[in-house]
């Protein structure tokens, strides 16, 4: 982790609509105001790649959520996930 890197807890897994195999993670900060999003394409029916509770992400990779409810959720979701697991721990 960076001197400046800022945690971020997972709040949304979904799968794209628009491409097969295609997950879109979100991360948020746990106040909400901020977050990241990573798309990971799966390979094959064997691709195994855990996805961590949270991440140390650069601070220059994040966006701000605008919406006050998007936040407001994000925010419950990070806490949650902070509550349950360890930020390495295989979700």
């Amino acid at each position: 982790m960076g001197e400046d890197d800022v945690r971020v807890w997972l709040v949304e897994r979904t799968y794209s609509d628009d491409e097969q195999n295609l997950i879109i993670l979100v991360y948020a900060t746990p106040d909400g105001e901020r977050y990241l999003r990573k798309e990971r394409a799966l390979t094959s029916f064997s691709d195994d790649r855990p996805t961590e509770a949270a991440i140390d992400a650069d601070p220059g990779n994040l966006g701000t959520v605008e919406d006050l409810d998007e936040r407001e959720w994000y925010a419950e979701e990070a806490a949650r996930m902070q509550a349950e697991h360890d930020p390495d721990d295989h979700v």
